[in-house]
């Protein structure tokens, strides 16, 4: 779910009235606020609707989710960030603008020209660079990167790359680089829609790879984004088919043939993904195993939504129908805006699936 971002100038006092109101919701059992919960506070993120309503949520509690909500890592630094900002709090700038080490920053404008050459100088000189972090807040990821993850441009800085990116990652990995920042720009790059555009996401992969970054660790988010190139080049490098991926694909036998040893976790993330790409077919074979239409979708697999909207905002008439058949509610409101399935057809210009659910509502109202 994407964060909230906090406008030019935030109130602490209007975050304080956030969180008072976010534990009244709690305490209405709104399910809507359950899923904010369950994606923000680390101690709910594996609870259910009911472990949730059911557990005491304090102010601390919702002042956590709050400050996490609007990518913090605590309400100290949420305060910290109103209170006291500096460079690295100008959330209108871009990521490498923000940088106030000049040395790593100077590095980032070296990978942002495709100086490959520069870059490898640069970090002769500075060898501690290509195991640095800096600190960014206000995302929900691209939190504590490292100088390899800028390779990615994800999130979005110039809406580009260089060429020679690869030859520019190269250069970063020669310098000695530890396995969590390969794994953590593998997933930058498997979701990025700059690398695909610029032609360079495959050899991204290959790279990354190549230097024994298991590709195991990202191929579902690379479905979740939509990026199924990157899926397959992942499977081609070794990342097992599972049943979330094989709900991405559309492959309706391996679907079958992985749905008895599955758990529950990768039952609820297939049909999350079967209902994003409107495979219909496999979203009924896994409501006829017990998924439930009326589940927002998981912790980072659009879960501000259910899988009525998505269909109802892709105008996926035959999706639909076949949720709504199988109890879809109609009245449930995404997270981020609080529209109903047919509100996101009407945004969408899905004139008929929103005249077919307004029906629907009207029928169940008489």
């Amino acid at each position: 779910m994407p964060v909230r971002r906090l406008p030019s100038n935030p109130n602490l006092d209007q975050l304080k009235y956030q969180a008072k109101d976010l534990r009244k919701d709690h305490a209405g059992r709104d399910p809507g606020v359950a899923q904010r919960i369950r994606e923000f506070h680390p101690r709910f993120h594996k609870a259910t609707d009911v472990d949730i309503f059911d557990a005491q949520l304090g102010l601390s509690d919702a002042q956590l989710t709050i400050a996490r909500e609007c990518g913090f890592p605590s309400w100290t630094r949420l305060k910290r960030h109103i209170e006291k900002p500096t460079l690295c709090d100008r959330l209108d700038l871009p990521h490498h603008e923000r940088i106030e080490d000049a040395t790593f920053r100077r590095a980032v404008e070296l990978i942002d020209a495709g100086d490959a050459s520069g870059l490898r100088e640069h970090l002769k000189r500075h060898p501690k660079l290509a195991h640095q972090r800096v600190v960014f807040e206000g995302g929900n990821y691209f939190r504590n990167p490292t100088l390899l993850e800028f390779v990615a441009e994800n999130p979005i800085r110039h809406g580009t790359l260089p060429k020679n990116i690869v030859q520019v990652a190269k250069a970063i990995l020669d310098a000695g680089v530890e396995q969590s920042a390969m794994k953590e720009t593998l997933a930058l790059v498997a979701t990025g829609s700059v690398p695909h555009a610029c032609g360079v996401q495959l050899p991204l992969i290959d790279l990354l790879c190549e230097h024994g970054t298991d590709p195991n660790t990202v191929i579902e988010m690379a479905a979740l984004h939509g990026e199924l190139e990157a899926v397959n080049a992942l499977l081609g490098r070794g990342a097992r088919m599972n049943l979330p991926v094989a709900a991405a694909l559309g492959r309706i036998e391996d679907c079958r043939r992985f749905l008895p040893r599955t758990n529950s976790r990768e039952r609820h993330l297939a049909f999350a993904l079967a209902s994003q790409f409107g495979h219909v077919e496999i979203v009924r074979l896994l409501i006829d195993a017990g998924e439930d239409p009326n589940r927002y979708n998981p912790v980072g697999g659009h879960s501000h939504a259910t899988p009525l909207h998505q269909a109802a905002g892709a105008g996926n008439e035959e999706l639909v129908r076949l949720l709504i058949k199988h109890g879809a509610r109609l009245d449930l409101k995404d997270v981020l805006w609080r529209a109903t399935p047919a509100d996101w057809a009407r945004h969408e210009g899905k004139t008929e699936i929103e005249e077919y659910l307004r029906e629907q509502e009207a029928l169940k109202k008489s």
